[in-house]
């Protein structure tokens, strides 16, 4: 059973995920591949997670896209972010990336981009 956890507004459109690749920067780690695409607003980040045919069948694309929606729950849970759209790409890596380090990859994309909030502002929230 849930429990009333806020929901991480999402991105469901192609058009949406075809607009940030287009537009937005990218960030290649050996656990995701973060796209983001500056929105210029405050409203929280969007996100969206895809995983290629590459990487296996249904199921464990869709295993690799659970594990990208919790790293990016729990990482953003601890540090807010806003203003953006982001695309978290799942790959080869992905799959067997020990969990600690998939977040740390996404933490690591996210910074390199320049999309997580200053630490001064997460204590402000």
């Amino acid at each position: 059973m849930h429990t009333s956890k806020a929901k991480i507004p999402r991105l469901k459109k192609r058009a949406e995920f075809l607009r940030v690749a287009g537009k937005g920067r990218k960030a290649a780690l050996p656990g995701v591949v973060v796209q983001a695409m500056d929105r210029g607003d405050e409203a929280p980040v969007r996100l969206g997670f895809t995983v290629t045919k590459k990487v296996g069948n249904a199921v464990v694309r869709n295993r690799t896209r659970r594990r990208l929606r919790e790293a990016a729950r729990l990482l953003l849970r601890e540090s807010p972010a806003a203003g953006a759209d982001l695309v978290l790409v799942g790959r080869e890596g992905t799959r067997g990336r020990p969990f600690p380090l998939l977040i740390e990859d996404l933490r690591r994309g996210l910074i390199k981009l320049g999309v997580t909030m200053p630490a001064g502002q997460d204590a402000a929230r």
